[in-house]
């Protein structure tokens, strides 16, 4: 089951009109990206039940608690997914969960666009973020 949704989410990102730079049908990883939505080695992980979807965004130099609050407020104003940060505590990564057996081309879409304007919204505040 697990490639047949690996296909049909490579499927839907082709439509999308997404390039995919890597693709493994084994691990059913794909990555992928589109210049025009700033959207850049976001990273697909297509397991059963769910697609998993982690864009890594940059290195925080110092974790500050004005940082993660800012990083959670945030979180509340986005439509699908979320800022995470990775086990190091360090590396800023968008993520997002979709469940595979309800999964259409809209759902995908939706995610795909909540993270482009998660990057056009609020890239300056990210870049400040990146030189604390």
């Amino acid at each position: 089951m697990g490639n047949h949704y690996f296909h049909k989410v490579k499927e839907f990102l082709l439509e999308l009109d997404f390039t995919i730079t890597l693709e493994d049908p084994r691990d059913r990883v794909l990555v992928v990206e589109k210049e025009s939505l700033g959207i850049k080695n976001l990273v697909i992980g297509c397991t059963d039940p769910l697609l998993i979807m982690e864009q890594y965004l940059l290195e925080l130099p110092k974790v500050t608690v004005e940082i993660c609050q800012s990083l959670l407020q945030k979180n509340r104003d986005i439509i699908h997914g979320a800022f995470v940060l990775d086990e190091s505590g360090r590396r800023l990564i968008f993520r997002d969960t979709l469940q595979m057996a309800k999964l259409d081309l809209h759902e995908l879409e939706a995610s795909l666009n909540s993270l482009a304007l998660l990057l056009s919204e609020y890239s300056d505040q990210l870049i400040t973020f990146s030189k604390n």
